[in-house]
């Protein structure tokens, strides 16, 4: 039964089955996560391949598509999941709805269970939250970027608005689970797959970690933003679809691991930060990696450019949040970036695989995205940080020619982090 409009509904976590992790919820140190502006910093300035790149110029190259979207952003009002329902949402007000995007009505049993066409996207599903979700994840980091290179707290203020009213208010907040996201009609209520769908909170919660130094907001609104996304977390951790999304063997399993991790960063919980090394060491490097450096089963996909694309950026950003200094007790590096498989292969083989098909995507040699492939690639942030971390300056130099703002709808969907800005300022 569904939750009445003025209701919301507690966290769906049943304590008894956090058993496998009941560590996570007692973790209150604060999370020694990298800090990309360390690189910067240290990185030579120039290596045997030409010179890299300073905070500075990246702040340089980015100051107009910063300043001209902040702009626009500080006459726009947030828009939450309250704002939009679907008569075919099993939640309530307050609960995030989508419906999974390759599925469609079956032309031999109309009004019958959705049947997939894996790589086309149905444009008639409900997309209203999806869409509210994206747009914060646009605007919150875009006026935090604005307000990081000006000091111009108008930006900062009215990032803490949006902040507001997704996570406080409780006439507009979106409750911390995803029961109902990337449902079937006919099949599922909401699956384990949705989760994907607030990848688009990790840079919002970098933002929000930024705009602590800006104090607007009080000290009781950070703590309710922090307590919600430590109900999400734990949710993440502990529900039946959370678990079922860590599990995944692709591009969605990256996803979980990168938002848990982004949400442990902001919550200082370090016990799911060292979940989150574990699961990159011991799950998505092994299982993903093949020893050319592709991603096996993002190719064998119907847009297996594009895939293979947002799995790079998403182990990227996975090294970049939940790498920390030394070693576990076990001996194993918590430098992620550094990690390497049995066969000597680390992430930037990754890089290297995609490399020379970013640079020139004629090159692919495997088929073409059924969708939206002229549309790619765009500025991927792993070029920029692998560029960082390992000086390589030609990662950097392609990163530079490269479009930052997408505009295809679907392309910026899968294109969460945004403003490199917020990752190379440390917090």
């Amino acid at each position: 039964m569904g939750i009445g409009a003025g209701q919301q509904r507690a966290p769906c976590v049943n304590v008894k089955d956090m058993n496998r992790r009941e560590f996570c919820l007692t973790a209150t140190a604060a999370v020694a996560s990298v800090r990309v502006s360390a690189f910067v910093a240290s990185a030579p300035q120039t290596s045997a391949n030409g010179p890299l790149i300073t905070l500075a110029e990246i702040e340089q190259i980015d100051r107009e598509r910063i300043l001209r979207a902040a702009n626009e952003y500080l006459s726009q009002s947030p828009i939450t999941v309250t704002a939009a329902s679907s008569p075919r949402s099993k939640g309530g007000k307050h609960d995030y709805f989508s419906e999974g995007d390759y599925w469609w009505p079956d032309p031999k049993n109309p009004g019958g269970p959705y049947i997939r066409r894996d790589g086309y996207s149905n444009p008639q599903n409900f997309n209203d939250h999806r869409e509210a979700l994206i747009r914060l994840s646009l605007m919150v980091p875009a006026l935090t970027a604005a307000w990081l290179i000006t000091q111009e707290k108008r930006y900062a203020e009215h990032a803490a608005v949006h902040l507001r009213a997704w996570f406080l208010d409780p006439a507009t907040r979106m409750n911390p689970s995803l029961d109902y996201a990337q449902a079937i009609w006919g099949v599922s209520p909401g699956r384990g797959t949705g989760i994907i769908d607030t990848l688009h909170l990790v840079e919002v919660t970098r933002a929000a970690r930024h705009l602590d130094g800006a104090r607007v907001m009080t000290p009781e609104e950070s703590t309710g933003v922090r307590a919600w996304f430590t109900q999400y977390m734990l949710w993440m951790v502990a529900s039946k679809n959370g678990q079922e999304e860590e599990a995944a063997k692709n591009n969605h399993g990256s996803c979980w691991v990168v938002q848990v991790a982004a949400f442990a960063a902001f919550t200082g919980n370090e016990n799911v930060m060292k979940l989150c090394r574990g699961r990159f060491r011991d799950h998505l490097l092994p299982d993903q990696l093949a020893a050319d450096g592709s991603f096996p089963l993002e190719l064998a996909r119907t847009k297996p450019y594009s895939y293979s694309l947002f799995n790079l950026d998403m182990m990227a950003m996975v090294c970049l949040i939940a790498s920390g200094i030394g070693a576990e007790p076990s001996g194993a590096t918590n430098n992620l970036w550094q990690f390497a498989l049995s066969n000597g292969n680390r992430y930037q083989r990754a890089v290297e695989f995609m490399f020379p098909f970013i640079q020139d995507k004629s090159k692919w040699p495997y088929p073409h995205d059924v969708e939206y492939f002229d549309d790619l690639p765009n500025r991927q942030p792993s070029l920029l940080f692998a560029g960082l971390v390992y000086h390589e300056p030609k990662y950097i130099a392609l990163w530079r020619t490269l479009p930052a703002d997408p505009k295809t709808a679907e392309i910026i969907r899968n294109f969460p982090i945004r403003q490199p800005v917020l990752w190379v300022h440390s917090v």
